[in-house]
């Protein structure tokens, strides 16, 4: 799965400007309707919101990965923030949350979002490329990082 292919500059907000979960979410959920990804901001945002209750996407490591299927889905897409303060996610280790990936697709089986999915929490879990991403200088260096990751993957 070429996760670059997916990630674009207006899908990136390096600066979440907020500690509260639901905010962030908020956050995150606009960036895919700006780019067009989503019909509905708040058909979405529900079902995000309806799946965190099932269990945190909080997996530890300062890493969330909120995802969630809905009819109002354009495409399979992927909406990132980045939070150097931290967010209060009630992750599964306590910790706060500083990126957030949100994977957004439509509810048929897709196998391209279980990939996506596992790829991310995958090399999400490696301290190096972790750090890295949390001190790219900005959007640019971002996706570079994930460039170099996937050339390396190969």
């Amino acid at each position: 799965m070429q996760i670059t292919k997916m990630i674009s500059k207006n899908l990136i907000n390096l600066k979440l400007n907020t500690d509260d979960k639901e905010d962030a979410l908020i956050e995150m959920v606009n960036l895919l309707k700006k780019e067009d990804k989503i019909e509905s901001e708040d058909k979405f945002l529900a079902k995000i919101i309806e799946r965190e209750r099932e269990g945190s996407t909080g997996f530890g490591r300062g890493i969330a990965v909120p995802h969630g299927k809905s009819e109002t889905v354009n495409e399979l897409s992927l909406s990132i923030g980045r939070s150097k303060k931290g967010i209060e996610y009630h992750s599964l280790d306590g910790r706060k949350v500083n990126l957030v990936f949100m994977v957004a697709d439509y509810p048929d089986y897709s196998p391209e979002y279980l990939k996506l999915v596992s790829t991310l929490v995958s090399w999400l879990r490696e301290d190096n490329f972790r750090k890295e991403l949390l001190n790219a200088d900005g959007k640019t260096e971002f996706i570079e990082l994930f460039r170099e990751k996937e050339r390396s993957t190969k």
